[in-house]
């Protein structure tokens, strides 16, 4: 069967110069931090294109860590897309804060702009804007609404390492960008790994201390700290797998654009992709007419493996129903994960197995 994602593909091509990197690392035990972790800041650095990168344990605490940095706790509200995967709420709620959804548009199935205003209170302190699938949020619109409430823009980058709005690296253009290197991600470690980007020394040494026990000389902390800190083995691993992301960004839009010119089936809607835009395609999402399960049941009979993301909006997931939000609140959001399916896509995929899934969804019948 084709599978969705296929990792180990990547890993034996390299699998030499991973295990020598992890070897590396293993001899000189420099498990937690260390100069692996911090030789990967300095390369993601310059890969993004800020002065400031510092690895954390995970994308999640990346986002944690962007809403202490930027003082965002208890009493204050951060918007948040109803459709994202729950991690961009959870940094806003790990805070203190309460995260207050606005629903996707229509077409691009990122945060709305025309949405946002009317859930901007005096409470507000952040937009959190996420460049989901791959593809870069309206970063002008978001920006331009933000500096006229004097509001922060953090960017939830989890899924776009390499993408770019109006050319520049998504994770360069709000305050604080917040990455993901799980397993799977455009960019990825073998486990967990985060990294938190920014201009700003300020928010960078809030950062390096939050994640490191709250302090900077051991034993003497300065705020209420996290063991958040990147491990170094994923550090190196990181490193090594940096160095192909261009090659694999590359094959990820050539089969991304392969989907989005050849798939012609009526019967599904694909996410509109503005020419100021440049993305990644981490996943390949697609709007399914009718029930999508049955869609994945056709699709694994043709022994292709789909899956979803994401089948519940964030603002109707139970964890947040003291907010009170209900069906209909956000009804782009609420539509696309009714019928939500995803594609195989990663750079290993070859020719014909491209032409195969696209044969096989023209085919559907629903």
């Amino acid at each position: 069967m084709l599978k969705r994602i296929d990792l180990t593909r990547d890993f034996k091509k390299h699998k030499d110069e991973y295990m020598k990197a992890i070897e590396a690392v293993c001899e000189e035990t420099a498990f937690s931090g260390g100069k692996y972790a911090d030789k990967f800041d300095e390369e993601f650095a310059k890969f993004v294109g800020v002065p400031f990168a510092t690895g954390v344990n995970n994308g999640t605490s990346a986002l944690h860590v962007a809403m202490v940095a930027l003082g965002i706790g208890k009493g204050d509200e951060v918007i948040v897309p109803a459709n994202t995967y729950i991690a961009t709420a959870w940094g806003v709620t790990y805070s203190g804060a309460t995260p207050v959804f606005v629903d996707c548009d229509k077409d691009t199935w990122e945060i709305d702009p025309e949405k946002i205003e009317e859930k901007i209170t005096d409470k507000t302190k952040a937009i959190i804007g996420v460049h989901l699938y791959g593809q870069p949020f309206d970063f002008g619109k978001v920006k331009a609404i933000a500096d006229k409430h004097n509001l922060f823009v953090v960017e939830d980058c989890a899924q776009a390492h390499g993408a770019k709005f109006e050319g520049k690296n998504v994770g360069s253009l709000g305050e604080i960008g917040c990455f993901s290197f799980y397993p799977g991600k455009n960019l990825y470690a073998f486990g967990e790994g985060g990294s938190v980007t920014c201009k700003e020394k300020k928010y960078i040494d809030i950062a390096n201390v939050m994640k490191n026990q709250g302090c900077n000389i051991r034993y003497y902390h300065e705020m209420i700290g996290y063991n958040y800190r990147l491990e170094g083995m994923m550090g190196a691993v990181l490193s090594v797998s940096l160095k192909y992301l261009p090659e694999w960004t590359k094959r990820r839009k050539e089969i991304g654009r392969r989907y989005m010119k050849e798939i012609t089936n009526p019967l599904f809607t694909l996410q509109a992709h503005p020419e100021n835009t440049d993305p990644v395609f981490h996943l390949f999402e697609v709007k399914v007419q009718g029930d999508p399960e049955k869609f994945l049941e056709y699709m694994k009979s043709k022994d292709i493996e789909c899956n979803r993301h994401y089948p519940v909006p964030c603002h109707l997931q139970k964890a947040y129903a003291d907010l009170g939000y209900k069906e209909g609140d956000c009804p782009n959001a609420e539509d696309l994960a009714k019928h939500c399916a995803t594609l195989p896509l990663f750079p290993e995929m070859t020719d014909d197995e491209v032409k195969t899934v696209i044969d096989a969804v023209n085919a559907y019948k629903g």
